[in-house]
């Protein structure tokens, strides 16, 4: 894989070193963003994004990763290696520099790399740090190195072991039960992150192995950003069978893109790369790509006389409703905003990509003007859905400024006005909505009941969804306002708690409300705002003695110590069967609740499972179910 002139060419020099390792174990939420599931995580992210450098270079092909039955990850690819010999400023062997010194790596200086995204030396050595151990393989040269490492530090001395017959690096890592408050690592969620740099990545093969399970994931994808952009339309019925897809270097800035539209009513996706790291928060290269996509629809539009001289022009968000995009930059110095790299902020990219998005839609719509007639219809009846809409919202705002309050009607509110402490239950049914309004906390529980399921946003228009009384009555008792009118600093209350029956009716219901959360008030989600209540399933009772349960894992235990003679077990099959102490005791109260926070990790594998599970396709659904039944808890049946 690496010729004579790549290995000659990457030395000891090309290791620039800024400074040292001391503040990673003191905050190591400032390097991998949080000490939860989310950082832990992150720790792979930084090795593979190092392993992705090496392809990026030309110098890699292959990567796997490897989760041991013994709690360790390793990470290995057949790039170069890294160098072994003494580093010229410090006095050790390079590849001891590049794991214990903070900003040591072949990025900084230029020669080492063109384009990287992780900061090779940075991620390394704050993966070290946050170790409990690590051992390192360099096959550098011909040679096998090892080394040994604890929590940051060397604990011997690099070796030599041999001869090589292959270059590459390779870490396997256990990740200190001191600093992270969870150490199993999700295997769904590496996979996801691996499909997507394969995606990124034309030709580069990554696979993942759990050795405890036997699952095994290999992906490599020769279409690159094409096949990304088609892989998420998998369930959706698209409006071109070929993307809109164009490639090119500019001043030294290399662009991948691929758009595809489909008949569904949401923004389905804009995912910007930038040296294949997702920023989530977006940047400039964000922003020139709306500002081209823009322009173009309505300077097109009004040449074919779609647009008349008398109409509005097109909103962003009309020319993005059914579009899925993916715009991937690559470039010698990005300027992430923090180390977990969520937004772009070189300024001169915004022009580039401007440019480049103008004369790429611009030259498909030339050449597939049938195509680009269909996206502009689209876009022509967004943007009359849209005006609906703002008419059904002034609607609202006139009918409340004439009431005596502006809040509906069915919403029992809280005393206090502080949001921090501030909770919205949204209940499943009236029975349970007037049980939990007894048992509430009136100075920081509001409670809004819900009667019967809300509207399925995912296969309906904005004015559609504002007509229908559920959604219209959350979206006021929030105070937010949704979708391009959201303002997250209006939120009436900081935590908004679905609480719903632990059947298959609740849990429908519950994946409708999380559906609107995504697709209309995803800042909610982000913000950390939304969770989800845990009622209890049983009541178990012996004598004085009763405990609730919440999962049928515990009620075989407390069976096992209590034994079956004179039990009592209570199934509980709704909220409506709780009183309301009952529902303060085991759901309600902050001393002994449990509540799941709904978090946003991976958007792209979010996108994906909110249009399988609320789409159209019946096949996908039925594929999604049969794949993850093994995963089902406390399943309903009736019968």
């Amino acid at each position: 894989m690496v010729s004579p002139d790549q290995a000659s060419n990457y030395t000891e020099s090309n290791i620039q070193v800024l400074e040292g390792l001391e503040a990673v174990r003191k905050r190591p939420g400032m390097y991998i963003g949080s000490t939860g599931i989310q950082g832990l995580h992150h720790l792979v992210y930084e090795i593979v994004d190092n392993s992705i450098d090496e392809a990026l270079a030309g110098a890699c092909d292959q990567i796997n990763v490897t989760l041991y039955d013994d709690g360790r990850v390793g990470v290995r690819d057949n790039g170069r290696g890294i160098p072994v010999g003494i580093h010229p400023k410090v006095g050790i062997p390079t590849l001891e520099v590049v794991l214990t010194i903070l900003h040591a790596g072949g990025k900084f200086g230029g020669g080492g790399y063109k384009v990287s995204g992780g900061l090779h030396g940075v991620g390394l050595s704050v993966v070290n740090a946050l170790s409990e151990s690590l051992t390192a393989y360099d096959r550098y040269g011909g040679q096998l190195y090892v080394q040994h490492y604890g929590q940051g530090k060397a604990i011997d001395a690099l070796t030599q072991v041999g001869p090589s017959d292959s270059t590459g690096f390779e870490v396997i890592f256990v990740p200190d039960s001191t600093i992270f408050e969870e150490t199993h690592f999700q295997f769904d969620t590496l996979a996801n992150r691996l499909r997507e740099q394969a995606f990124l990545n034309a030709g580069v093969y990554l696979s993942l192995t759990d050795q405890a399970t036997g699952r095994e994931v290999r992906y490599q994808y020769e279409g690159g950003v094409v096949s990304f952009v088609q892989y998420l339309n998998l369930n959706r019925e698209v409006l071109h069978a070929k993307p809109i897809a164009f490639s090119t270097v500019r001043d030294g800035v290399s662009f991948d893109v691929a758009i595809q539209y489909n008949d569904s009513y949401a923004d389905t996706g804009l995912f910007m790369f930038a040296n294949t790291i997702h920023t989530a928060e977006g940047g400039t290269h964000e922003a020139g790509f709306k500002a081209a996509l823009t322009k173009v629809c309505n300077d097109y539009a009004r040449r074919l006389g779609i647009l008349k001289e008398q109409d509005s022009n097109l909103s962003g968000e009309d020319v993005r409703e059914g579009m899925t995009a993916i715009c991937s930059l690559k470039l010698s110095e990005p300027q992430f905003e923090g180390q977990t790299k969520t937004k772009l902020g070189n300024s001169e990219i915004r022009g580039m990509t401007e440019a480049v998005v103008s004369e790429g839609v611009s030259t498909f719509f030339e050449e597939n003007p049938a195509v680009a007639k269909r996206i502009l219809d689209k876009a022509i009846s967004a943007a009359r859905a849209r005006e609906a809409a703002r008419k059904a919202r002034e609607l609202v705002r006139r009918k409340n400024a004439l009431e005596s309050s502006t809040l509906p009607g069915k919403l029992t509110d809280c005393a206090s006005k502080d949001p921090a402490e501030s909770e919205l239950y949204l209940v499943e049914g009236d029975s349970a909505g007037g049980s939990a309004k007894q048992g509430r906390n009136r100075h920081y529980q509001a409670i809004l009941p819900l009667r019967g399921k809300i509207l399925n946003v995912e296969r309906a228009r904005l004015d559609k969804i504002l007509a229908n009384e559920e959604i219209r009555a959350m979206i006021t008792a929030i105070g937010t306002g949704i979708a391009e009118e959201f303002t997250l600093a209006n939120a009436r209350y900081h935590r908004i708690v679905i609480m719903t029956d632990a059947d298959v009716d609740g849990s429908h219901i519950r994946t409708l409300l999380l559906t609107f959360f995504y697709r209309y008030m995803r800042p909610l989600i982000e913000a950390g705002y939304v969770y989800i209540a845990q009622p209890p399933l049983f009541l178990l009772k012996k004598g004085k003695q009763q405990r609730y349960l919440y999962d049928e894992h515990a009620l075989e235990q407390l069976l096992e110590q209590w034994g079956h003679d004179g039990i009592k077990i209570q199934r509980y099959k709704g909220l409506g069967e709780m009183d309301a102490e009952q529902l303060w005791d085991t759901t309600m109260n902050p001393e002994a609740r449990t509540f799941l926070q709904v978090t946003l990790e991976d958007a792209v594998q979010a996108d994906w499972i909110f249009t399988v599970l609320m789409g159209d396709r019946v096949e996908s659904r039925r594929d999604f179910i049969q794949e993850h039944a093994h995963q089902v808890r406390n399943l309903d049946t009736v019968g």
